[in-house]
């Protein structure tokens, strides 16, 4: 294989992971960056079914993310507001908190594909504002540490 063809991948030659959490969490994904060799930015191809979401509502405080609807429509939630989204659509949402708290949610009647491009830090911080819960991640994709705890655990620093 030429160095330039480990460069590159079709969606179409994709071979996507099945996730589905409860009622509302759906989505055939896969990340991309680490099979194309990427560095400083991670790459993910998301297909969503009708009705579902793949992801909480959260924001970011390390990291930026962009996306782009490649087919299908749905709606954008972003802050306080909402949006109709299509197909050709550029998202951006930068780091934040609820101001930059963001959702792709699939309420149409067809599959909705977008591609999500992020920048890559060491360790993030996101926070999931419909559940009330803040994560910390650090590591390959949070691999080393996956920690999630509720927004209103007040526990003392010096505690213990």
């Amino acid at each position: 294989m030429k160095t330039i063809d480990s460069k590159v991948i079709n969606v179409d030659e994709l071979k996507l992971e099945h996730h589905k959490r409860g009622n509302k969490f759906e989505a055939n994904a896969l990340r991309v960056g680490p099979l194309l060799g990427a560095k400083e930015l991670g790459y993910s191809y998301c297909v969503v079914p009708p009705g579902k979401r793949s992801v909480p509502f959260h924001s970011h405080r390390g990291q930026e993310e962009m996306f782009f609807v490649t087919s299908g429509k749905g709606t954008l939630r972003y802050g306080d507001e909402t949006r109709a989204i299509r197909s050709g659509d550029i998202i951006c949402c930068p780091t934040g908190g609820r101001e930059a708290a963001h959702q792709i949610v699939n309420d149409s009647d067809a599959d909705l594909a977008y591609l999500c491009v992020s920048t890559l830090t060491p360790v993030e911080i996101v926070e999931y504002h419909d559940s009330r819960r803040i994560g910390a991640y650090s590591g390959d994709y949070g691999r080393d540490l996956h920690h999630v705890t509720p927004m209103d655990s007040d526990l003392d620093y010096w505690e213990d």
